[in-house]
């Protein structure tokens, strides 16, 4: 069988990153114990990690790049945001439980929107953070194997994602 649209997909591969032509650094490691399974077809992953799956059948092996462009985009400077401390209060008092160096926090925009944003620096009158992704601006490289490839179920393509092992559970 091989990857197609409608296919829920299991593969196992390390996933590398580099930034500026630096050295790779291991960012993610799925195994044949602990696979990374996915709905083919449905936007769940990157297009490039689809494009260079298509076609391919249990047991082969993958080795590709993707570029920070075509990844998580390029480090924007314009993402770096300083908070009002008072949108961190809770009860009238600083939220120091959540709101920690290092720590991702979830947030909404004016729209409603959510986001995502890293805490970089905390002052007497600002959190400075991060709403890049944690990859952007890194160049991806990934290796693996596919592992199985099976049909989707009607359920699975109804919602749109993978149920059971390595997928969503409800």
């Amino acid at each position: 069988m091989q990857i197609t649209e409608d296919k829920v997909v299991s593969v196992s591969y390390n996933l590398t990153a580099s930034k500026d032509n630096g050295p790779e650094e291991l960012i993610e490691q799925t195994t044949t114990d602990r696979p990374f399974a996915f709905l083919f077809g449905y936007g769940g992953v990157l297009p490039d990690f689809e494009t260079n799956l298509a076609s391919k059948q249990k047991g082969d092996k993958f080795d590709f790049k993707v570029t920070a462009k075509n990844g998580y985009g390029s480090f924007e400077k314009d993402y770096l945001v300083k908070v009002d401390k008072t949108a961190f209060m809770v009860d009238g008092k600083f939220d120091d439980a959540r709101v920690i160096v290092g720590e991702d926090i979830e947030m909404n925009d004016a729209e409603g929107n959510q986001l995502v944003g890293r805490v970089l620096q905390i002052t007497d009158s600002f959190v400075e953070m991060d709403f890049n992704h944690p990859l952007a601006g890194y160049d991806l490289h990934f290796i693996g194997e596919v592992l199985d490839i099976r049909n989707a179920s009607k359920e699975e393509l109804e919602h749109g994602h993978v149920h059971g092992p390595g997928g969503h559970h409800h």
